[in-house]
């Protein structure tokens, strides 16, 4: 179902959504698909996060964020570095396979997090692993590496929302 902006301007929109905002946030570093970024820009507005950080040169495509992007709070950090600034004192969670402490169901998951996705081929960079309370995997089965990171967003982001409140606006009573 769609819901028309019944004819409210862009910044009417966003300063009632931002009163609905999460405080979790999600970050992605090097995904390097502007269409992955642009989907995740979508996928990250279904949770209402607080922001989207798009560390380094993230490009995205409007079409596959589906205009979300005009009501989300991006924030683009130059690099690694002025990431880790801009989100200094919020717990860090890394979403990596490779280097991971917990899983997805086990990872613990405070309502102030700031997942950190990487690219699919190679993960989140070392700096960033290194600031991360924890590092979650995904569990797979097949005989494939990663999820698309898309996926992998919405995944993470999905459970945390299951453990926050898992009638999330489905109901009247959540509303």
């Amino acid at each position: 179902m769609k819901i028309p902006a019944f004819g409210y301007e862009t910044s009417e929109i966003r300063s009632e959504l931002d009163k609905l905002r999460n405080d979790v946030s999600i970050a992605v570093v090097r995904a390097k698909n502007p269409f992955n970024v642009g989907a995740i820009i979508r996928v990250a507005h279904s949770f209402l996060v607080k922001e989207i950080f798009l560390i380094g040169v993230e490009p995205y495509y409007e079409k596959a964020a589906m205009g979300m992007q005009k009501y989300e709070n991006i924030v683009d950090a130059r690099d690694e570095a002025t990431f880790l600034d801009l989100v200094k004192g919020r717990p860090l969670i890394g979403v990596e396979r490779d280097h991971a402490d917990a899983s997805l169901w086990e990872a613990p998951m405070p309502k102030d997090a700031v997942f950190v996705l990487g690219s699919e081929n190679d993960g989140v960079p070392p700096l960033l692993l290194e600031a991360c309370s924890t590092v979650l995997a995904i569990p797979m089965y097949g005989i494939n590496h990663s999820f698309p990171v898309t996926v992998a967003a919405g995944m993470v982001l999905c459970e945390w929302a299951r453990r926050k409140d898992p009638r999330g606006r489905l109901t009247p009573e959540a509303l």
